[in-house]
């Protein structure tokens, strides 16, 4: 049985659709769907010598300018050590830039130089593109069904931590 996207005759979910062939569809789909949509930056950072870890560095930090590493690191979910490498050679390459802050000195606060802000803002276009793209295909209803799908595979404990994301952005 040939697999049925979009741009051919929708398919519908199975009424059984929690039965492991629809589990593996929406794995394989969800695996192949965000490799494609990173393939195009991937090429980019890599010339660079940048890879995926940076870009989501600096997507975070171009989120929430001043953005603590501490919270970096919970945001990130990666370990300090590698946070560390990607910090520093963010910095090195004067993409990022850490500042102590006023309140409290002990904290590193992160910031994007505008070298830092215009790779980002270059990533993030050739992504909106991407997924604008997509979700134009879809339409309307299907975008707020992928978000709940997505949400649904984030732990409770940190769904606060996204939604406040979406509050600040």
């Amino acid at each position: 049985m040939a697999a049925q996207f979009p741009s051919e005759t929708p398919r519908a979910a199975s009424p059984l659709f929690l039965r492991e062939p629809e589990i593996r569809r929406g794995i394989e789909l969800l695996y192949f769907g965000y490799s494609h949509l990173l393939r195009g930056i991937d090429e980019g950072l890599a010339s660079q010598g940048l890879g995926r870890a940076h870009h989501r560095t600096l997507y975070f930090i171009a989120r929430q300018p001043g953005l603590k590493v501490s919270d970096l690191l919970r945001l990130l979910g990666i370990t300090k050590q590698s946070l560390g490498r990607v910090l520093g050679e963010l910095t090195t390459r004067d993409l990022v830039e850490t500042r102590t802050g006023e309140v409290d000195r002990r904290q590193r606060l992160l910031f994007l130089t505008p070298e830092g802000k215009a790779l980002e803002a270059e990533l993030f276009e050739s992504l909106r593109e991407k997924l604008s793209a997509a979700y134009a295909q879809a339409g309307q209803g299907s975008v707020a069904g992928f978000w709940q799908v997505l949400e649904g595979l984030i732990p409770a404990e940190e769904r606060k931590r996204v939604a406040a994301l979406q509050r600040e952005g």
